[in-house]
C-alpha cells in the first residue's frame, strides 16, 4: 500500500493540546478530521518519548557517499550525454563500487533523469546572431503587423531539408512532398510536388499558388511572403523572379523552424493523414489536400495572434534554441 501523507508537526501539537484539555480520542478525531488510530499514535509517542517529532529511523546506508554523489552530479552537468556505465567506471576509479542502476536512482533523487534528447537544428554563431537580430527587430511590433493583412506563412519542401517534408508514410511504399501556405485568415493552397525540386520548380509553385492563395484569403495589398533560406528560395534566379513579380519577402534567420508557425500545421497534417491510413501514394496525396483544406481558420488565427510570444524566448536564449 502507498505510504499515507505525513501529518505536520503543527497538527500533531494541536492533538496534544486538545488531549491535555481532557478530550478523548474520538473527540479529537472529530475536531481535527484525523483517523482515531493516528490520534492514538501521536499521543502514544508524546507520552513515551516526550515529543511529536519524527524519531530517528533505521535503514540501509547509501553506497554512494555525499562526496561521490557530488562527483556524479558534476560529471553529468559537465557532459549530459555520459552513460551510467561510464559513471560507474568513474566511481570505480576512486574505489567506489556500485551497480549502474544505483547510480541512476541516485541521480533521479537529485532531479537528473535519463531522457531521449530533443532533435534541434545545429546553430552556428552566425545563425544565433541572425536569430537574435530578428526578434529584437520585431519584438515591439503591434499585433496587426503579424495579422491577416500582412503575411502569408509559406514553406517549400525539399529533399535536402527533412523538416520541410510532409508525412513520409510507409503505407503502400510511397511518400509525398508538398508546398503550403497560410495566413491568419486560414490555410491557402497545398500543392503536391512531383519530381526533383530546383529553383525553376520552386518559382513555378509560387507562380501558380501564391497569388491565388492571397485572393482566397482576402489579404490586403500589403501582404509579405515568408520563406526559409533554402538555396532554391534564395538563389539568384528566384530572387530576380520575386523582384520581377513584386513579391516582397520577410527577412528570415536560418535554422529557425521554431520561429515558423506553419511547423505546427505540418504536425497537425501528419497526424490526421496518418490516422486515415492511406494505402497508396495517390490516396496519400488526396488525403493531404483534403485535410489541409479542413484546417480551421481559427487555428491559423491563434498561431498568428500568439506569434509575438515566440520571439521572447529567442531573445532570452541570446539567439539559441527554444522549446518551440
Amino acid at each position: 500500500m502507498p505510504r499515507s501523507k505525513e501529518i505536520q508537526n503543527q497538527m500533531r501539537m494541536k492533538v496534544i493540546e486538545i488531549h491535555r484539555s481532557g478530550k478523548g480520542y474520538k473527540a479529537i478525531s472529530k475536531a481535527l478530521g484525523l483517523p482515531r488510530t493516528t490520534v492514538r499514535a501521536i499521543i502514544y509517542k508524546w507520552q513515551k518519548h516526550g515529543t511529536v517529532e519524527n524519531l530517528p529511523r533505521s535503514g540501509r546506508l547509501t553506497k554512494i557517499a555525499p562526496r561521490a554523489q557530488r562527483r556524479l552530479i558534476q560529471e553529468v552537468t559537465k557532459d549530459p550525454t555520459i552513460t551510467s556505465k561510464e559513471l560507474q567506471a568513474s566511481l570505480a576509479s576512486v574505489k567506489v563500487s556500485v551497480h549502474d542502476s544505483t547510480i541512476r536512482k541516485r541521480l533521479g533523487k537529485n532531479g537528473l533523469h535519463g531522457r531521449v534528447p530533443r532533435r534541434k537544428p545545429l546553430l552556428s554563431k552566425k545563425n544565433m546572431k541572425a536569430r537574435l537580430s530578428f526578434p529584437r527587430k520585431h519584438l515591439d511590433d503591434p499585433q496587426d503587423f503579424w495579422s491577416v493583412s500582412h503575411y502569408v506563412w509559406h514553406k517549400s519542401n525539399t529533399a535536402f531539408q527533412k523538416k520541410n517534408i510532409i508525412p513520409i508514410v510507409k503505407y503502400g511504399g510511397g511518400s509525398v512532398m508538398a508546398w503550403g501556405c497560410f495566413a491568419a485568415s486560414g490555410p491557402g493552397i497545398l500543392a503536391v510536388i512531383n519530381g526533383t525540386m530546383n529553383s525553376a520548380v520552386y518559382q513555378k509553385i509560387l507562380k501558380e499558388n501564391v497569388r491565388p492563395s492571397v485572393c482566397d484569403l482576402k489579404l490586403k495589398r500589403t501582404w509579405v511572403l515568408q520563406q526559409d533560406n533554402d538555396p532554391k528560395h534564395t538563389s539568384k534566379s528566384t530572387s530576380e523572379w520575386l523582384k520581377k513579380n513584386k513579391m516582397k519577402t520577410l527577412e528570415w534567420p536560418s535554422q529557425s523552424p521554431d520561429l515558423n508557425p506553419i511547423e505546427m500545421l505540418w504536425h497537425d497534417l501528419k497526424k490526421v493523414v496518418h490516422a486515415r491510413k492511406p494505402s497508396n501514394v495517390a490516396e496519400l496525396q488526396q488525403f493531404c489536400k483534403d485535410e489541409w483544406a479542413k484546417i480551421p481558420p481559427q487555428r491559423c488565427n491563434r498561431f498568428i495572434a500568439s506569434y509575438g510570444k515566440r520571439l521572447i524566448p529567442v531573445v532570452a536564449a541570446k539567439g539559441g534554441l527554444t522549446s518551440y
